[in-house]
């Protein structure tokens, strides 16, 4: 018996994933595969933590077999990241598999099982784990009404991005402003040789490259040793965060050599993976009034 459907892929974010330029960055987007249909993501240039924030319709999906089935069993969903090359195909970067959220044209688009949570998926190159991917999939069966009778998709709208479809209200994470600040004390380069007068540069961002605007470096005004001291002041940038905490995008660090005309070498990288730890919230200052007052 064939049934037809219609799949939302919420393709939200990927993070930590694999470093495909010499740059020790990435221009990465997402290819997602569905029975015979396939769509892409926009392409995110020089970030290893994409936030693409889109949602990826397939309409028409014709599955064959009895309705339960289908509820229990959908088929899997795969998904691959892709480097996108300036010149020559896409480099691949690593894939992951997904199971859609079921719902019948008998069911109500309604709480627990929707709307759909976004979640982390494992990515994998080979045998070896590539990065995580933040999305949401649900598998929505067109009934006698057709597609007239399949829950609204409930906004934001961004006109700037032209057809490209935002991740709705509901399954998007409510973001909340925070200020991430940044130390640097002194960084230790003996291995990689810095030679008399060059500059070190160290990039600090927070998730997807360039949300940080510029982003943050760190040069000390001549380089006279393998181990230069930084200027140890607070450099600090606003950043829209989720209030989720086990959504934030880890922090990336790279160090770079600053050469002439423009150019730059990558040093090293690294990521913080959680930020938990560091988060200071300030004291609520009604309970504090209360505790004074007892």
């Amino acid at each position: 018996e064939k049934q037809v459907f219609q799949l939302r892929a919420h393709m939200y974010q990927a993070r930590s994933l694999f470093a495909a330029d010499s740059s020790g960055l990435s221009d990465p987007f997402a290819r997602v595969f569905f029975i015979s249909q396939s769509q892409c993501t926009e392409v995110l240039n020089e970030t290893l933590c994409p936030t693409w924030d889109q949602l990826l319709v397939f309409d028409n999906v014709e599955l064959y077999g009895e309705a339960h089935e289908m509820r229990d069993d959908p088929p899997i969903i795969v998904i691959e990241i892709y480097d996108q090359d300036t010149v020559g195909k896409a480099d691949f970067m690593g894939r992951t598999f997904a199971k859609p959220v079921v719902k019948m044209s008998d069911e109500h688009y309604c709480p627990p099982r929707f709307p759909p949570q976004l979640e982390y998926y494992q990515i994998y190159r080979g045998n070896s784990t590539a990065g995580d991917l933040l999305a949401a999939f649900e598998l929505l069966q067109i009934g006698p009404g057709g597609k007239s009778d399949l829950p609204p998709i409930d906004g934001p709208t961004d006109m700037d991005r032209g057809p490209i479809l935002p991740v709705p209200l509901g399954i998007r994470p409510v973001l909340s402003k925070y200020r991430v600040e940044v130390i640097t004390l002194k960084h230790h380069m003996s291995v990689f040789g810095f030679v008399w007068g060059r500059k070190a540069c160290l990039w600090v961002s927070e998730g997807q490259e360039g949300s940080l605007s510029p982003y943050w470096p760190f040069q000390p005004p001549k380089q006279t040793s393998h181990s230069p001291a930084l200027d140890n002041q607070p450099t600090s940038a606003p950043q829209d965060l989720p209030e989720n905490e086990l959504l934030h995008p880890p922090l990336n660090i790279r160090v770079v050599d600053c050469r002439a005309f423009g150019r730059y070498t990558l040093v090293g990288s690294h990521a913080v993976s959680s930020l938990r730890k560091f988060i200071y919230r300030p004291p609520d200052k009604k309970a504090q009034h209360w505790n004074m007052a007892g």
